[in-house]
Formats: structure tokens, sequence, C-alpha cells
């Protein structure tokens, strides 16, 4: 018996000596962990994670880990192609590990409309560059330009297919700037201002328009091919807005909608949670030609697609027709004119020798 005991003491000594060799080993490895090896270059490739970078150097593909402690704060966005440089050690686990991760260059900020600030909630695509954040949100892709001053602090790092919260405002260039970028876990919820983006295609009726709050905000962009007489879509830099033309919109300077004219629409958030255009601004270049208007001519017709706020053109029964927009203070009957709205036009000739509408009036 006491045989048995002797041999269970030197058992129970000999696994306490080995837990003590395991424990500095395990203790050892995750010091290990932290201690830097190497530093390498090399360009950021597609599929990386927030918690795996995959990096292409001069020796081949490389696989790092980022971890919680990984410090990022000179580089945040990991995006493919990008040009970065890695302190790595080894990891208890097999992987390379990244200490830290940077960059060298820094954007220009621009002066930004910080008075008014939206929140926006969206994914991050792989049109996004260094400079230009590409946000795919549940109202459509939004272009936001990204400055040395945009703040990362609350983002672990940015990734393409990444979900993110982002507050932007307008600057002083007319794009829209990210004023931060923030996990979406780490980050309050984003305010309604995430829908004044959109691409649905509902048709509106043209009802009148109440601003709840008085406030106003203006946006350019160019018409989209889809727009109607009650429903305009433009698209622009933060992507593609949709607002509806009410009696009360006023289009004195901006009549013309078809494809591609480059507008500018100063809108308002409705009661209805919709965006109402408040007035609409068109590219129109000033005209010193005096006109006959003893002698005038009416002719109907179709609005073609090539129409401008300078130059309305017509398809006619006796053939295509341009005449001249400057002497037009508005149409008559519709508060705009689109692709396919057929219209009567009173025009006369100018001593330019083009023929100069006088009236627009709907047709039927």
């Amino acid at each position: 018996m006491k045989k048995y005991k002797r041999s269970a003491r030197v058992c129970m000594t000999a696994l306490a000596a080995c837990g003590m060799l395991i424990a500095p080993a395990a203790a050892r490895m995750e010091v290990q962990a932290a201690e830097v090896i190497a530093t390498v270059q090399g360009k950021v490739m597609e599929g990386t994670t927030a918690n795996l970078l995959y990096l292409d150097t001069s020796d081949g593909k490389m696989e790092i880990k980022i971890d919680e402690d990984t410090s990022t704060g000179n580089c945040k966005m990991l995006l493919p192609d990008k040009k970065i440089s890695v302190s790595v050690s080894h990891g208890n686990d097999g992987y390379l590990h990244a200490v830290s991760i940077s960059e060298n260059g820094e954007n220009p900020s621009v002066e930004l409309d910080t008075s008014k600030v939206s929140n926006v909630v969206g994914t991050v695509n792989d049109k996004t560059t260094e400079e230009v954040l590409h946000l795919d949100t549940s109202q459509g892709e939004m272009e936001l330009k990204i400055d040395r001053n945009t703040d990362l602090s609350n983002c672990s790092v940015l990734v393409v297919h990444g979900k993110y919260v982002v507050s932007c405002a307008r600057g002083e260039d007319a794009y829209m700037h990210a004023i931060s970028i923030a996990d979406v876990a780490s980050a309050p919820a984003a305010s309604s201002d995430v829908s004044q983006t959109g691409t649905g295609s509902q048709t509106y009726s043209q009802t009148p328009a109440v601003n709840p709050t008085g406030e106003t905000r203006s946006v350019t962009g160019t018409v989209k091919d889809n727009t109607e007489e009650s429903t305009l879509y433009l698209a622009t830099s933060e992507g593609t807005f949709t607002f509806k033309i009410n009696d009360s919109t006023d289009t004195s300077k901006g009549m013309v909608l078809t494809p591609d004219n480059k507008l500018m629409v100063t809108y308002f958030r409705g009661s209805d949670s919709n965006l109402h255009a408040a007035s609409i601004v068109g590219v129109k270049d000033s005209s010193s030609a005096a006109v006959d208007t003893s002698s005038q001519a009416t002719v109907i017709g179709t609005v073609k697609g090539k129409s401008t706020e300078n130059i309305l053109v017509l398809d006619t029964s006796a053939g295509e027709m341009e005449l001249k927009m400057d002497k037009v203070s508005g149409p008559v009957g519709c508060k705009v004119l689109v692709e396919g709205k057929k219209v009567s036009v009173t025009c006369s000739r100018g001593d330019d020798a083009y023929m100069h509408a006088l009236t627009v009036t709907a047709a039927k």
C-alpha cells in the first residue's frame, strides 16, 4: 500500500512540473504574438475582411490576421490594390498577425457645411477608392469623398462588402464628404435623412406640397431617362434622388426635363416624407436676339429627347423643328416638358434666323 501511495505522489509531482513547464510556454507564445518579426509591403487583395488581410507582396500572397489590438490608426481603409505596410508577428495559431498597418500620403481637406449633416447606413462596394467611398444603401448608391479629416476612430478597418454608418455633409466643392465612418455595431442608428436618395419608380400625383420645417436644400445633377411630368429622377454624385413635382414647384428657369440635362434642384422633405422640388434651374444661355412678334405661327408636336433649356426640339408632322426657348417664361397647362410630351407652340422668327418659342402649351 505504501508503494502505491509513493507512486501516486510521484505522478502528482510530475504533473505539477509539467503544468509549470506548459504555463510559461503558453505565456511566452502570447507575448511572442506582439513581437514584430518583420515589416512587409504590398497591395491589399480582394477577399480581405475586417479579420483577415490578404496581401500581395513581391514574395507572393500573404494571409495576415487582424486582431482587436492591431494598430490601424494610420490606415483604416483596406481596399483592393491599396499599397500598405504591415508589421507582423507570429501567433500561436500558426498565422501571422498584424501588429500595425500603415500607409503614406494624405488627401487634402475641404471645408464642409456641417450645419446640414446626414447619417447613412450602407455597404461598401468594389468601386470604392482611397478618395471616394461608394456606398450601397437601401435607397441606392452614394458617392462620398474621403478626406484626411474623415474620422475613422470608430471603424476597425474599412473593407469592401463591409457595412458602416457614415455621417456626411456637402463640401465647398459641391460634393458630399464623409465626416465620419463607423462600424455599425459602434455607431448610432442612421437618421431619417438616409432616405434622401432613391431609385424607386413610383409615379406621384401633383398634389399640394407641405414643407413642415421651412428648410430647403439644393443638389445638382443630370436628368435620368425615367423622369415623368410629376416625378423627377436626378442622378447626382450622392446617388439618384427622386423628387415630386407639384403645382407650387417653380419651373420658370428649368422646365425641360429630358435625359442628361443638367439641373439644380432646391427641395424639401414634405409632410408625406417624400422629397419635393421647390424650384428647378437648368443651364440656359442668354440671348439678345430681336423677335418679330407681329408674325406668329403655331406648331404642334412632341418633345424630343435632344431638347435642352436653350433649344426645344419638336417632332412635328412636317419633320423635326428646333425652336429657341429664350422668350418662354414657362409652359401652360403643365409644369415641365419631358420626352414624348405633346405641346402646341406659338413662335416667331428672330433676327438670328432662328424660330423662337413664345408660348408652350400642353396639347392633347
